[in-house]
């Protein structure tokens, strides 16, 4: 039985398939033959065609040349001539003409002058327009020339009237019109067309092809470029087999373009063999409902387990995993059925897997971000009050750093099971990314997810001793709730992010959102995202704050400030965008700004004579990168500016970073004859250890020891042990933050070198600082006497 059961499948589909592959390429091979041979003989009709026309216009162009000779050779027609007997001339012409049926009677003088002409539009005395293209035929002895005369093909032959010498000529022709192209036609069976271009304006169409026919066929002419030579065309659903005849080639200065086109219609030939068609096509019936027949009384045995398989398969794609397919039976469909049982068997577990998958994270098992979004949206539709904390584990970065992935996975584990024990039932606890999870508090309000996030941070506090690791978290929880600070999930979520970012500011890293925390935050986005092109669009500029030498009284130095004019928000404050740059990693391509415009300026004072030294400040990102020492040796070149103008200030915690890095950065700098200075000296983390390894020639002390300066204050003592340590290192003094004039006089009894601050001149533009350089010197000395 399995054997018959499998057999008739196979014959089954054999024979159909045998029979539609041998009906196919039966009738296939008979229609490629039949057009192959419709071709042939079209081609041959052609090549018969062709040989017919030429033999016609050589009979024609002998009967004309005996015509004119016999013309030429009357007395009478002669004396005529001789005597110029105009009327004589002209009736001889037309009568002749008429005698042996010549369209074209014209007398010309030696010179191409048109004595006498049967034709139209062609005046006595006028030059006939192809004496050259006749003088040409006759020197290439040539008996006649084709020519587009009046815009119809035209076979002109000629001959001299002799007194006994040449005193004239006689040109007579015949043109090619639709008689001759339909007597053609009937020698032929072919569809005969002439067309005569004359100074690239094409003539009247002469053609034996329908009216609705000869605007193609015109347009085919006299664009092919498949001349004398046979081409498949196709006119309005017309196919014809196109020989091209180019009786006149329009290549010397005389003649135009006479074109023939002969065309043999491959239409009419393919209805001879219609009837072969129709038999073809009435034999694939038969055979096609023969094997019809035959294929479905073997498959007639197989076709109710089929259905019952292919109803159990719509079920399937229904979402219906139960209900088993009953088939009792051994052959290969029983062995199907059975497979299709245990096939659905294994895509309900599968789907099940893959729901929960979809809504899970694979690493805790908790909700993921869709689940919990879809849970916090339910709440909402139902107008439960409800609270999301967002927690985020500031530290797990560390963590991942220094310990083994498996154990950062137990740990995300132990986390969300820790959360879930603190939880009531209704509550959830999801994995949002890698450090953060959100939990919604049902039915709770801000204040009493306060209370629940305190002792949350308090168990997370805690250290976890994970495969040998004690492991502390570090979380920042923020906290938002409906409805009071949103109408939808996303709001939510968002704020609950905002309050926990806020969190990192406060001391028991918590925090409740704030409104109008989400403006202040649309803010930072668009200044992140803007910061990155301002200065492609021209809207980073440099401030110059003069730095006076104490002792000279004179000013040479300055620092240069970065500015932002934001074309909607106007002038944004460094404090605000320089942390933003640093958090998003702008700040190399503002310091790489601020470099190179500092030089440019420096370039161009110099050309102005103003030599002084600038002072730029070098981010923590750029000290350690070890592109930075290129990029400014090659500013230095394009510039042309001695490096020994520039001065570069680092920040202690910038160099403290990756001292090693920072400092093979810095002797770099310095190798190149560029100075060194140590911003904001005494906030930070040096020692005086760590300051004789660095290569810098100025310490800068930081404006809040300096702003409020009086000798009895204790900034007092650190600025003056400053500047004593400084000196005692062959260090230079800046002091920056000066204000006020007893300031400036402490320093000034102190030694120190160099003053900065509002005393002296706020930030100014360059057009600005050079302006204020400029005043009177007495003007910068009064400031310290």
């Amino acid at each position: 039985m399995k054997l018959r059961n499998s057999f008739q499948a196979q014959v089954a589909a054999v024979m159909i398939l045998l029979s539609l592959g041998v009906i196919a390429v039966l009738y296939f091979s008979v229609n490629a033959a039949t057009r192959s041979a419709v071709r042939s003989q079209s081609e041959a009709q052609l090549d018969v065609g062709t040989r017919v026309f030429e033999r016609l216009l050589e009979v024609q162009g002998r009967r004309l040349a005996d015509g004119v000779q016999l013309l030429a050779a009357d007395f009478g027609f002669r004396e005529a001539v001789a005597s110029r007997d105009a009327a004589t001339i002209r009736s001889v012409l037309v009568n002749h003409g008429k005698r042996i049926n010549a369209s074209d009677m014209i007398l010309l003088s030696m010179d191409g002058e048109v004595l006498a002409s049967t034709l139209d539009n062609m005046p006595e005395g006028s030059l006939f327009q192809y004496n050259g293209a006749l003088r040409l035929a006759q020197r290439a002895r040539q008996a006649m020339v084709i020519v587009p005369l009046q815009g119809k093909p035209h076979l002109l032959v000629e001959t001299p009237v002799l007194a006994p010498l040449p005193v004239a000529r006689v040109v007579m022709g015949f043109s090619m019109d639709k008689a001759f192209a339909s007597e053609l036609r009937s020698l032929t069976n072919l569809e005969v067309s002439f067309l005569a271009v004359d100074q690239q304006r094409p003539g009247e169409l002469v053609s034996t092809q329908p009216d609705v026919l000869r605007g193609p066929v015109s347009s085919l002419m006299l664009n092919s470029s498949n001349r004398n030579s046979a081409v498949l065309t196709e006119h309005l659903d017309r196919n014809f087999l196109s020989q091209f005849l180019l009786l006149a080639d329009g290549s010397s200065e005389y003649d135009g373009q006479v074109i023939a086109l002969l065309q043999s219609p491959l239409d009419v030939a393919m209805q001879a063999f219609a009837p072969l068609d129709e038999k073809i096509l009435a034999i694939t019936l038969v055979a096609l409902i023969a094997s019809l027949v035959g294929a479905l009384l073997l498959a007639r045995g197989v076709s109710r387990p089929v259905k019952s398989l292919a109803l159990a398969a719509e079920r399937i794609g229904q979402g219906d995993y139960q209900t088993p397919v009953v088939l009792e039976r051994e052959d290969e469909l029983g062995v199907l059925a059975k497979a299709v049982n245990s096939m659905q068997s294994g895509i309900a577990e599968r789907e099940q897997q893959l729901a929960h998958n979809a809504l899970h994270d694979p690493v805790t098992g908790l909700p993921n971000r869709a689940l919990a979004m879809e849970r916090l949206g339910s709440a909402i539709a139902a107008n439960r009050p409800i609270a999301l904390i967002c927690m985020g584990i500031h530290n797990l970065r560390a963590i991942n750093e220094t310990v083994d992935p498996e154990t950062v996975d137990r740990l995300l584990r132990q986390t969300g099971q820790q959360t879930q024990a603190l939880l009531h039932p209704g509550d959830t606890v999801a994995h949002l990314i890698a450090e953060e999870f959100l939990v919604l508090l049902d039915g709770m309000d801000s204040d009493a997810a306060v209370a629940l996030a305190d002792r949350l941070q308090q168990v997370l506090l805690k250290p976890q001793h994970i495969n040998g690791h004690d492991l502390a978290l570090d979380c920042r929880l923020g906290i938002a709730a409906f409805p009071a600070d949103g109408q939808n999930a996303q709001t939510l979520l968002e704020r609950a992010s905002i309050a926990m970012k806020d969190a990192a500011q406060m001391p028991g890293h918590l925090q409740i959102y704030q409104h109008g925390r989400d403006l202040a935050h649309r803010r930072q986005i668009a200044l992140i995202r803007d910061l990155r092109h301002a200065a492609n669009n021209g809207e980073l500029l440099l401030h110059y704050q003069p730095k006076m030498d104490i002792l000279k009284s004179h000013v040479r130095q300055a620092e240069g400030l970065l500015r932002w004019q934001h074309p909607q928000l106007g002038p944004i404050s460094p404090a605000e965008f320089i942390p933003l740059a640093e958090r998003t990693g702008s700040i190399q391509a503002l310091t790489h700004w601020v470099i190179n415009e500092g030089m440019r300026q420096l370039s161009e004072w110099n050309g102005r004579g103003l030599r002084l030294q600038l002072s730029l400040n070098i981010s923590a990102e750029d000290l350690i990168s070890d592109d930075l020492p290129v990029r400014v040796v090659a500013l230095l070149r394009t510039h042309r500016l001695p490096a020994e103008q520039l001065v570069f200030e680092v920040t202690e915690s910038a160099v403290m970073r990756e001292p090693e890095r920072a400092l093979k950065n810095l002797h770099l700098l310095r190798d190149c004859g560029i100075s060194l200075s140590v911003d904001d000296f005494g906030t930070g983390y040096s020692s005086l250890a760590h300051l004789k390894r660095l290569p810098v020639q100025e310490l800068k002390i930081d404006q809040s020891f300096v702003r409020d300066l009086h000798d009895t204050s204790e900034d007092a003592v650190i600025v003056r042990s400053t500047i004593e340590m400084s000196h005692n290192l062959g260090l230079k003094v800046v002091a920056e933050g000066v204000e006020y004039e007893h300031s400036l006089r402490l320093l000034e009894r102190w030694h120190c070198d160099t003053a900065q601050g509002y005393l002296i001149s706020r930030p100014l533009t360059a057009a600005a600082f050079e302006a204020w350089v400029a005043l009177p010197l007495n003007l910068h000395s009064s400031l310290v006497h």
